[in-house]
């Protein structure tokens, strides 16, 4: 049960965002550079990072939501997203994303034990210096996003189809479009 009053009919980060929609914009601004932006890192990657810090977390919402929108971008592929989970190093993924993941694990304990040569192990994989950057940076916006998600005590489904029905439609319209829309839902029915 929430700590606050939070929209019955928006779980996870959907209704904290709901409670206060002006700090719903530059947290979905922020997601949607990261994840769905140009970069190098694929989509699928990206949402990877999210996916696996999010489950170091333990915050179901967002592993289980960032886990299907990763699928989506991976062909359904929700098999891999579950192995990268449990232990990437074993997970059918390139040489480059285990070493980025071995970052995000760190930025997620602590930022500060990600050394040099975690930084060089990525570089001789073939990550570039924004791939690195942005990969620190989705683990650093992950552990803040997990933590609103849990500190609010949010409503978090447990039934995977919850997810699987959701996550495609992130995945192609983006978090951004998609967010205004639940919002502007949220606050129709408000005033009905």
């Amino acid at each position: 049960m929430p700590h606050i009053p939070l929209p019955d009919d928006l779980p996870g980060i959907r209704g904290a965002m709901a409670f206060r929609p002006e700090t719903a914009r530059p947290l979905n601004a922020l997601v949607e550079v990261l994840l769905q932006g140009p970069s190098t890192l694929t989509r699928g990657e990206r949402e990877l990072i999210a996916t696996y810090v999010s489950s170091r977390n333990c915050t179901h919402y967002c592993h289980s939501i960032h886990g299907a929108i990763a699928a989506a971008h991976l062909n359904g592929d929700e098999a891999l997203v579950k192995q990268v989970k449990v232990d990437f190093m074993e997970a059918a993924i390139s040489p480059k994303l285990k070493a980025l993941l071995a970052i995000a694990a760190k930025v997620q304990q602590d930022g500060k034990l990600v050394s040099k040569d975690d930084v060089q192990a990525a570089r001789r994989e073939g990550a570039t210096d924004l791939e690195i950057h942005d990969t620190i940076l989705i683990a650093a916006a992950f552990c803040m996003y997990n933590r609103y998600v849990d500190g609010l005590g949010t409503y978090q489904p447990q039934d995977e189809a919850f997810y699987r029905e959701r996550g495609p439609r992130v995945a192609r319209d983006g978090y951004v479009k998609v967010s205004e829309e639940y919002l502007a839902a949220h606050a129709s029915a408000a005033h009905s």
